[in-house]
């Protein structure tokens, strides 16, 4: 579900289960592995990509709602593990958002290092309240993290998507290119950051990143509880269903 693919010292994680990158528990376990493994593997740098003009479509739901509470919750669970692992990852991460990047997309990319979009008819940002999910603590402060209090407030309670020239202007994402450029550029930018001294780097990432490592592991049993808890309201799964049907009529 992953394709590896080396860019000399930088390694290029691309997300290819089609049509929509869906994040299963599959996928989102096998992303948190190879980000793991990398520096032992010999890479400097990662670069977690998906198809052009799909980043991700988020989480998948329709698999989603087919689980009880127990598989939900492992479910989620391995969510968590991703963002954990690139949240502690001792190498640099470039997120290269080629398309689409809606709720779990987004959520991934507020722990990578940087962020680059494609520009053109996409959309990115954290829809959770538009289907009656409150927004979960961790996403809600890594997203403060990046774009300040006032934008995230902003974007946790309206639930809007955004363009990416939108997203650019608040700083979600740091650069916004062509798709034929976006996995390029975010090779370029990691090879930079590769050059540099490897025990300075990987330090330094330490201290910079501890408060985004702590985000993920002081929120995440508490908000696997509660969205476990969430998922199975009756006023949360019609609109669940709805979003399930419409992603499989596409």
């Amino acid at each position: 579900m992953i394709e590896v693919i080396e860019h000399g010292r930088v390694r290029e994680l691309r997300l290819a289960r089609p049509p929509a990158n869906a994040l299963s528990p599959e996928l989102l376990a096998e992303i948190g592995a190879r980000v793991a493994a990398a520096p032992a593997e010999g890479a400097a740098a990662l670069v977690l990509s998906g198809a052009e003009g799909m980043f991700t479509g988020g989480l998948d739901v329709p698999l989603l709602l087919g689980l009880d509470r127990a598989g939900l919750k492992r479910a989620l669970e391995t969510f968590f593990g991703a963002m954990a692992a690139l949240a502690a990852s001792e190498l640099p991460v470039a997120a290269a958002i080629t398309g689409h990047s809606p709720a779990g997309g987004a959520v991934l990319s507020l722990f990578c290092d940087w962020r680059v979009m494609a520009e053109g008819p996409y959309v990115v940002g954290f829809n959770e309240v538009r289907i009656g999910i409150p927004m979960p603590a961790v996403v809600a402060d890594a997203l403060t993290r990046v774009v300040g209090r006032r934008q995230a407030e902003r974007l946790c309670q309206t639930g809007s998507l955004m363009s990416p020239a939108e997203a650019l202007a608040i700083g979600l994402v740091d650069r916004v290119t062509p798709v034929e450029r976006v996995v390029e550029e975010a090779v370029e930018w990691c090879a930079a950051l590769a050059e540099l001294p490897a025990h300075a780097l990987r330090g330094t990432r330490r201290t910079v990143r501890a408060d985004l490592v702590a985000i993920v592991e002081r929120s995440r049993s508490a908000d696997v509880e509660s969205l476990v808890a969430e998922w199975f309201r009756p006023e949360v799964q019609g609109p669940l269903a709805a979003l399930a049907a419409k992603l499989g009529a596409r």
